[in-house]
């Protein structure tokens, strides 16, 4: 398997740059690597001294890193913080802005073995951290050769994965590589013991931590605080098509509230198009002239949503219909009861099934069961139920992040 994984890189580093004359995602995939070697070359120069290295897939997983950076950075504050995406749906909204406690964003290159070596060599980690499922065996063993500590957070892991399969011994050998592993839940860790690995622990889901830190200090937006003035208000976070197919009757019956709209993609036209079916007032936060009061106000800007939730009486998120459901923490996080579609692979969102048992979160799967939750909803005594619910459960699962810190910095010192 090592050697077919290894043919089978080097021929995607031949064949890409001919699909990306055809294919304008690829062709951006390949151009914005072009210069990454030259990036952290210049980098090391003018930072010298301890780096760790975080490596996430996208968006959700450098969430699910950002409280453990924080509390590194106050643990550790001599140490540079480099953060490597795989998708540009991650790198592109993170590189643009100024990220707290950061040092570097960069693109991980493909796993080819020369590539992995060299950004490996250049970069210099003192100590590497793999956050969740991305992992990437040339990069992992030319850490492994420099004997760089490496870490895996916030797994969560599942019997039908490739690691627990017949043929995932090359898979494995990955979870072998590792110094420690910290899981979201005991689970995880029961098939971790399958496998005999045992350096593992369960440390919890590190985006309790960070979905209380939004809420304990939340963008202020003044515009929205004076246009809802005290009227109850649903926050639609990260919706999709499907989302919004059950969605438009509840709001076209529901005028008494407002309504506040984050498309999972920034599309004016389904936007408008949404709008248009809806058949009442609505406006763009872009545009959005103050002078007019709608009761639906379309998102259409990025970095908004997470701390909108502190705006909504209660929240519906998206994707659970589509490819995977988003980040359900994040309304709960401020205390709001969530809704969302029923996912399709429900053992990949245990946070669903957790937020239904405890009593603050609530699948759907058509209109008429939506509408059934709103209802309930609406009953106050049910609804402080939930919201007490979704309070108790983030404060009872707050730690993850200071858990893994001082594992990783008595480690670091008994080195």
């Amino acid at each position: 398997m090592n050697v077919v994984y290894t043919f089978f890189m080097e021929l995607s580093t031949r064949i890409l740059p001919i699909l990306g004359v055809f294919v304008p995602k690829i062709r951006h995939f390949l151009v914005e690597r072009k210069n990454i070697f030259s990036v952290l070359t210049d980098f090391r120069a003018t930072h010298p001294g301890p780096l760790t290295w975080f490596h996430v897939a996208s968006l959700g997983e450098y969430e699910q890193a950002k409280p453990v950076i924080a509390a590194l950075k106050v643990k550790e504050p001599e140490t540079w913080i480099a953060v490597s995406f795989f998708s540009p749906s991650g790198y592109e909204p993170t590189s643009r802005k100024l990220q707290v406690g950061v040092d570097l964003i960069t693109y991980l290159p493909l796993d080819r073995k020369s590539w992995a070596e060299r950004f490996v060599a250049v970069l210099q980690p003192t100590r590497s951290i793999f956050v969740k499922y991305d992992l990437w065996h040339h990069h992992l063993q030319a850490l492994k050769r420099r004997h760089v500590p490496t870490y895996l957070i916030a797994a969560s892991f599942r019997p039908d994965q490739s690691y627990f399969s017949w043929y995932g011994s090359f898979f494995r050998r990955m979870l072998l590589q590792m110094d420690w592993i910290f899981t979201q839940n005991e689970s995880s860790c029961r098939l971790l013991a399958n496998l005999n690995i045992v350096n593992a622990s369960v440390n919890g889901d590190t985006r309790f931590d960070r979905v209380a830190g939004t809420a304990s200090q939340p963008m202020d937006f003044p515009m929205i605080s004076n246009w809802i003035k005290g009227r109850l208000t649903i926050v639609i976070g990260s919706a999709w098509e499907e989302d919004m197919t059950l969605l438009i009757p509840l709001i076209q019956s529901k005028p008494e509230f407002l309504w506040i709209i984050a498309p999972h993609a920034m599309d004016t036209v389904a936007m408008d198009r949404w709008a248009s079916t809806l058949g009442a007032s609505s406006q763009k936060y872009s545009q959005w002239n103050t002078t007019q009061d709608s009761r639906i106000l379309f998102i259409d800007n990025i970095g908004m949503l997470s701390s909108l939730y502190q705006f909504a009486y209660f929240a519906y998120v998206g994707g659970g219909f589509g490819k995977g459901l988003h980040n359900i923490l994040e309304p709960l996080g401020f205390g709001v009861p969530v809704i969302f579609g029923k996912p399709r692979q429900v053992s990949k969102f245990p946070e669903a099934t957790q937020s239904q048992a405890e009593g603050c979160g609530y699948s759907v799967t058509n209109t008429k069961e939506l509408q059934a939750v709103v209802v309930k909803l609406e009953q106050p005594e049910f609804y402080s139920r939930a919201v007490a619910a979704a309070e108790h459960w983030v404060k009872a699962n707050l730690g993850a992040a200071t858990r893994i810190t001082e594992h990783l910095s008595t480690s670091k010192a008994t080195k």
